[in-house]
């Protein structure tokens, strides 16, 4: 165990160096120069502009303005570019405002697309499975910004309610609890939006997983020694066909820094995914290369965290 553990961190370790070299070379392969930050702003005189690369080491060699930036990132020193603020302050900030966005569609999605996949393989040709089967590949055809705006204009005609922004305006100095319901309740729809096309997709794979376990031999021998349905069926097919799954959960950790652009961006919600896209048309480096890191740091842990969960679930794994 020990041994699988050090040896696991260390491979990490080096997979993400390279993969801080690979992110920081092809950020500079961008057109242009990181010091053209708006070319068409009067006051960018070339001496303000050799100032701004003496400022965040520009005018170094690449390999030295590597680990000059991965050094101040790692100290707390790395400022963005657009509007000087500490890089890891600002993601902090947003990346709070994304985590309940992205709990909520998590646990909306995992919860309600189990039971759905399971109960359409086990009724498999019924009018449930085929009416599930309908509606997921209709949630998968229909792009998300679109469904967004019907999900808008249906709330906003029938309830009369705000539903843009992370809270409403104007409530500032209302009581606690007020606010506390405002905030959940601009939480509802991009949670609601950002799980259906997961819980569509994902309800399809437990689907195709379970009726592939459920036709092997010793799902059939269980049956044949008359054991009951649900014994058959949960017990025994359903754990063999959680497999596949326990490594998809490991990789979701990645949604805590990305989030969802066009969620965050319609809504109007301050989140990371919406900070990154930002960051990216004001070439701001600084940010994006730390949300790059962060992703990246993310999923190595969900591989990891994938590793451990295999060995649980599937006791003839061994480390």
């Amino acid at each position: 165990m020990i041994a699988f553990l050090a040896r696991s961190v260390v491979q990490k370790a080096v997979t993400l160096v390279f993969v801080s070299i690979l992110s920081f070379l092809i950020i500079h392969l961008a057109p242009g120069e990181p010091s053209q930050v708006d070319p068409l702003n009067p006051k960018m005189t070339p001496e303000l502009v050799e100032r701004f690369r003496k400022e965040f080491h520009l005018d170094e060699p690449l390999h030295v303005q590597y680990y000059l930036f991965y050094r101040d990132l790692l100290t707390g020193r790395a400022v963005s570019w657009k509007d000087h603020q500490p890089v890891l302050k600002k993601i902090w900030e947003r990346f709070l405002n994304s985590l309940p966005l992205f709990l909520v569609g998590t646990i909306l999605t995992w919860t309600l697309a189990f039971p759905l996949g399971i109960q359409s393989a086990i009724r498999r040709g019924s009018l449930y499975d085929r009416s599930t089967t309908f509606f997921a590949y209709l949630l998968i055809s229909i792009p998300g910004f679109f469904f967004a705006y019907l999900l808008i204009i249906a709330v906003v005609n029938q309830l009369h309610v705000p539903v843009i922004g992370i809270q409403t305006f104007g409530l500032s100095h209302a009581g606690w609890f007020t606010r506390l319901m405002d905030r959940i309740w601009h939480l509802v729809l991009p949670s609601v939006l950002g799980a259906t096309g997961g819980i569509a997709v994902l309800s399809r794979y437990v689907r195709s997983q379970m009726l592939e376990v459920e036709g092997q031999d010793y799902v059939r021998t269980a049956r044949a020694k008359g054991l009951p349905e649900e014994a058959v069926h949960y017990k025994h097919a359903l754990r063999n066909a959680l497999l596949p799954f326990v490594t998809m959960f490991g990789l979701i950790l990645p949604g805590l820094i990305g989030g969802s652009v066009i969620i965050e961006s319609i809504f109007s919600w301050p989140g990371m995914g919406r900070m990154a896209y930002e960051a990216i048309l004001a070439r701001d480096y600084p940010v994006i290369l730390t949300v790059n890191f962060i992703s990246a740091v993310l999923v190595l842990a969900g591989t990891f965290l994938s590793d451990l969960l295999y060995m649980i679930v599937d006791p003839r794994i061994r480390l």
